[in-house]
């Protein structure tokens, strides 16, 4: 169900309305069966599979919960009866235990992801491996449900299972309440992925109907409607003109073409997010956080601790730390420095860790090879500015430029560059094809290619890019607006009327230039196939 759809709009109306009309104590009970029937409306089947994550992580993570509490009672009863020998080994035969049943659960539920996603992916890799041999008949691709949202949600689920395991707090014993974690439909299209830590300190509260709170989540979903029916879902018709012809489309057309898909996808994603966001508001639910505005950022280090800030924390916390210091990971740093010295040898292991991120950061997007090289190239592009660190303070120690707003400038334009440029293994979906049209930016361009009856054949009218160019201003506004403090927060201190006027000239904004109606093709969310 898209969430800019009229169905999605009725089924809000819905929750919403019953949501305060029902008894606080009621609220968080009814929000399951909503959050349900949402998964239900789009696929029945999909409810078979986040039945399950749910059912096998509420039960292993219970059960290594009740582990833990029964050992630490008990060994709090006996240590003084115990040597220090005894009392290592019942530690080490408890922690085996908890282990098992971490490991099961994991397994069980990466497995589930890994079948429905990546089956098909491993099929083809393998027929290509035989035809490589000259084995015409290859394996044949098998036709599997991927369920909506399904790397979102189990991610949240292993997160909280880790969270258990590792001992941050104690496993929830309610099952249903649990399930609402897991499913709570906001988020089950494109993330964020939540923290329990997080999410369950407003998820099962009773809420008033407080006016404030309502009018701030209103406001915060038509943000995203604005900028994924105004800016997103219109830009995105010459991005898929430019990708379809590479004939017709080289040069300077893939430049322009890098730069629209760099837009549409912002305004995509985070309109999703602030609808997400918005909707949970209403309900006086916090959800975490995902963009910071992430186009401002002076290296694609920032950039990434500002895009997609729960992926990114989620992949450094469960995967980066726990591999950097492994027993693996110690024993490689201490040969690498043996051999190549202290300085290069104790960075091979943060590398390696690094690599494992990214490789598995690209193939988390998508079960395919351009996705893989794209996470990839992120790590390049990453450890090149770690290396060239030194360069950079002897280049600041000669030039005074750091600081000034020419050089910031210059850093935020380098970072849109680069992340546009990786990007284009998302665009063309070909690792061969990407890299030649990027290559046709440098060979193939000429200042003639500029013309705008060429643009307008892609699909869309000059009014149109108008109308593009205003969002993108409007856009622009808000985010500096920002750094001093929220934008709702400024709008709210103002006088009624002047409200008033923000919020009606958005929504008109919206209503009137938005795409959709009669023979529009709803465009998905981007982040709805993850």
């Amino acid at each position: 169900m898209l969430f800019t759809s009229y169905e999605f709009l009725g089924f809000l109306l819905v929750v919403f309305v019953m949501y305060y009309l029902l008894p606080g104590r009621a609220q968080w009970s009814f929000l399951l069966i909503a959050s349900y029937a949402f998964y239900f409306m789009a696929d029945p089947r999909y409810l078979i599979f986040i039945m399950i994550t749910t059912a096998s992580t509420f039960l292993a993570a219970k059960s290594i919960s009740n582990h833990k509490a029964s050992f630490d009672a008990w060994f709090k009863e006996h240590k003084k009866e115990m040597e220090k020998e005894e009392k290592k080994a019942a530690k080490a035969k408890e922690h085996s235990l908890e282990k098992k049943i971490f490991l099961c659960c994991l397994l069980f539920n990466l497995g589930i992801l890994a079948v429905t996603k990546y089956t098909n992916f491993t099929i083809s890799n393998i027929n290509s491996l035989l035809s490589a041999f000259g084995k015409a008949d290859g394996l044949s691709f098998v036709n599997l449900v991927i369920p909506m949202g399904i790397s979102f949600y189990t991610f949240q689920s292993m997160g909280y299972l880790i969270d258990v395991y590792n001992g941050k707090f104690e496993a929830q014993k309610n099952p249903l309440k649990f399930a609402l974690f897991v499913s709570f439909f906001p988020q089950l299209v494109q993330g964020p992925i939540s923290r329990y830590a997080d999410l369950s300190q407003t998820l099962y509260e009773e809420h008033r109907f407080d006016w404030k709170t309502v009018s701030f989540g209103l406001e915060r979903i038509l943000w995203g409607f604005f900028k994924k029916l105004v800016i997103a879902d219109r830009i995105l018709v010459p991005v898929k003109a430019i990708i379809a012809d590479t004939d017709a489309y080289s040069g300077f057309y893939v430049f322009a073409g890098a730069m629209f898909y760099a837009l549409e996808l912002y305004c995509d994603f985070t309109g999703g997010i602030d609808i997400t966001i918005g909707v949970a508001e209403t309900m006086g639910i916090k959800v975490t956080e995902n963009f910071i505005r992430p186009y401002f950022s002076k290296n694609i280090k920032e950039y990434w601790n500002r895009w997609h800030i729960t992926m990114g924390t989620w992949f450094t916390d469960y995967i980066f730390y726990p591999i950097s210091a492994s027993q693996f990971m110690m024993k490689l740093s201490k040969k690498s420095r043996a051999r190549l010295g202290n300085n290069l040898g104790k960075r091979v292991p943060v590398y390696l860790s690094s690599f494992i991120v990214w490789f598995t950061t690209g193939i988390w997007h998508g079960a395919s090879w351009n996705f893989i090289v794209w996470g990839l190239g992120n790590f390049v592009v990453i450890m090149i500015s770690q290396e060239l660190e030194p360069f950079y303070r002897w280049f600041h120690s000669k030039v005074n430029v750091a600081g000034t707003f020419g050089w910031r400038l210059f850093q935020v334009i380098r970072t849109v560059l680069i992340m546009s440029s990786l990007r284009m293994f998302d665009c063309y979906r070909d690792v061969p094809l990407t890299i030649k049209m990027f290559g046709s930016i440098f060979t193939d361009t000429h200042l003639w290619q500029f013309n705008p009856e060429a643009f307008v054949a892609m699909g869309l009218t000059i009014d149109d890019y108008i109308v593009v160019f205003i969002g993108l201003i409007v856009l622009v506004t808000v985010s500096l607006l920002q750094r001093s403090g929220s934008v709702r927060e400024k709008i709210a201190a103002t006088a009624g009327p002047v409200r008033f006027i923000i919020w009606y000239v958005l929504f008109m904004a919206t209503l009137i230039f938005g795409a959709y109606g009669i023979g529009y093709s709803a465009s998905q969310f981007i982040y709805n196939q993850f």
